[in-house]
């Protein structure tokens, strides 16, 4: 099978039904993107299927085959790195950091719809969980990473 990561094409060789976080960490060894939960509900999983954020721990990676899938690894770079990276560092976003990758993926995505997103905009769409409760944050970070991009 072949797998579009990251703008670049994979062979995998592995169960159609695996979950594509399980190809991506185990298979690929693309680490940036987590395992939280397993039942799609906390969002460490969370990458770009075709632009849109997808919780890869509950996705089987046939139903990616011919779909462009973005990891946490080609968000930005050191060099330029993405508004939501530079906003992240700026209101000091991360505590633990382990749900961040796919809270980064998910505003990501949020900022690809709406530009100027608002309060309820962000909160209706950021679902995932952070156990530190760094919240406030993640929303001042976006509000930051959508005035720089703009």
């Amino acid at each position: 099978m072949k797998l579009n990561l990251n703008g670049q094409t994979q062979d995998i060789d592995v169960d159609p039904q695996m979950p594509l976080l399980w190809v991506l960490r185990d298979v690929l060894n693309m680490t940036g993107t987590k395992f939280g939960c397993g039942i799609a509900a906390c969002g460490a999983c969370t990458v770009h299927v075709n632009g849109q954020a997808t919780r890869s721990c509950v996705t089987p990676v046939a139903s990616v085959l011919g779909a462009k899938v973005t990891t946490i690894e080609s968000l930005g770079t050191p060099e330029k790195p993405h508004p939501l990276q530079a906003a992240w560092i700026h209101e000091q976003v991360p505590q633990c950091g382990y749900c961040q990758s796919g809270m980064l993926m998910a505003a990501a995505d949020l900022l690809a719809r709406k530009p100027r997103p608002s309060d309820q905009d962000i909160d209706q769409a950021i679902s995932n969980i952070c156990r530190c409760g760094t919240y406030q944050r993640v929303k001042a970070a976006i509000h930051r990473a959508a005035g720089e991009a703009s």
